[in-house]
C-alpha cells in the first residue's frame, strides 16, 4: 500500500479541486483569507517543484451573494435562477481578483477558464480547450477553472433536469483532469475520504485507504439508494469523478480541506485521504459520458 503512495511523489500534472464550503467561514459565509492564502502557497510550491498545476474552484455564487445582499433586500429577483446567475457573475469576478492578488505575491501568473458541458461534448470546443490548457501549462501558468454558472444554469428547470450542465465541481475537476491529461486529481472537501457508510450516522463505518479497482460496490457507496446518507453529502459526485479520473489514467485522492497543507503531504507520499488507483480504459468515451450525466 505504501508503494502506491510513493508513486504520488512522481506525479507531473496535478489538478486540485476545492469546494466553496472549504473557502468560507461557516459563521459568516465570508472568504477565509488565511486558508485561501495557504492554498495558493501550496499550489505555488507544487509549481516550484516543477509540476503542472490546475485549480478547480467553487465559491463564485457564495461570494456574489455576500456582495449583492444590500441590493437583494430592496429588489425582488425575477427568478431564483436569475438571482444565482447574477451572483455568479459578480462573485466570479471578485473571486478571481482575490486569487490574482494572492498568487501575485508569489510571482505566479494565473488564468481564468470557465467551462460548460458543451466545452466537452462539442469536438471543436474540446479540442480548443485542450490546446488552451496545454499552452498555459507549457508557459508555467496555473489555470483557475470553474463552471460558467452565469450561462450554464439557464437550462435548469423542473421539466428539464436532464439538460443540467456539469453541475458540480467534483465532476468538473475530473473532466479537467481528462482534458489536460493529468496523472493526479486531488479533491479537497469537508470529509476525510471514502467510508463504507456515513461515519456521522454509523459509528461502525470503516475508512477506506485505497481503492485498487473501482467496482460497482464502491460506486454504490456514494449513492443515497444504498441507505447511506453519504450520497447526500456529495460522495456520489466524488465517485463519478473517480470513475472519470481513473478511466482516463489519473490517480485520485479525496482528502479533508480542514488543513490545506495536506496537499504537500499527499504529494510527499503521506498516508492521507482515500487513494483511487488509475486503471486506464481505452474504451472510455469522455464526451459520451459527460453528455449522459444527469440523464435518466
Amino acid at each position: 500500500m505504501s508503494d502506491y503512495r510513493e508513486l504520488l511523489k512522481d506525479k507531473k500534472r496535478i489538478v486540485v479541486k476545492i469546494g466553496s464550503s472549504s473557502l468560507q467561514h461557516p459563521e459568516t459565509g465570508d472568504l477565509d483569507y488565511t486558508k485561501l492564502e495557504k492554498l495558493v502557497r501550496e499550489l505555488c510550491d507544487l509549481r516550484n517543484r516543477g509540476k503542472d498545476v490546475v485549480l478547480v474552484t467553487s465559491g463564485a455564487i457564495a461570494v456574489g451573494k455576500k456582495a449583492v445582499k444590500p441590493y437583494k433586500d430592496t429588489h425582488e429577483p425575477v427568478t431564483p435562477i436569475a438571482f444565482k446567475q447574477a451572483c455568479a457573475a459578480v462573485g466570479q469576478a471578485r473571486l478571481m481578483m482575490t486569487y490574482q492578488k494572492i498568487f501575485a505575491e508569489y510571482n505566479q501568473i494565473v488564468a481564468q477558464i470557465l467551462m460548460t458541458k458543451n466545452t466537452v461534448v462539442d469536438n471543436m470546443n474540446r479540442y480548443n480547450a485542450h490546446n488552451t490548457f496545454s499552452e498555459l501549462l507549457k508557459m508555467g501558468i496555473i489555470p483557475i477553472v470553474n463552471e460558467n454558472d452565469t450561462i450554464a444554469t439557464y437550462e435548469i428547470n423542473a421539466d428539464a433536469e436532464s439538460d443540467k450542465l456539469i453541475g458540480d465541481n467534483d465532476t468538473l475537476s475530473a473532466i479537467v483532469a481528462a482534458l489536460v491529461e493529468a496523472d493526479l486529481l486531488i479533491l479537497l472537501s469537508d470529509i476525510d475520504g471514502l467510508y463504507t457508510d456515513d461515519p456521522r450516522k454509523n459509528p461502525d463505518a470503516k475508512f477506506i485507504e485505497v481503492v485498487e479497482n473501482l467496482t460497482e460496490e464502491y460506486m454504490n457507496m456514494g449513492k443515497a439508494s444504498t441507505g447511506s446518507n453519504v450520497g447526500t453529502g456529495g460522495m456520489n459526485t466524488k465517485m463519478v469523478a473517480a470513475k472519470i479520473a481513473t478511466s482516463v489514467g489519473a490517480d485520485m485522492v479525496i482528502a479533508n480541506s480542514k488543513d490545506v497543507g495536506i496537499l504537500h503531504r499527499i504529494t510527499n507520499a503521506k498516508n492521507e485521504g482515500t487513494l483511487f488507483l488509475a486503471h486506464k480504459d481505452e474504451s472510455f468515451n469522455l464526451p459520451e459520458f459527460v453528455d449522459n450525466l444527469h440523464k435518466n
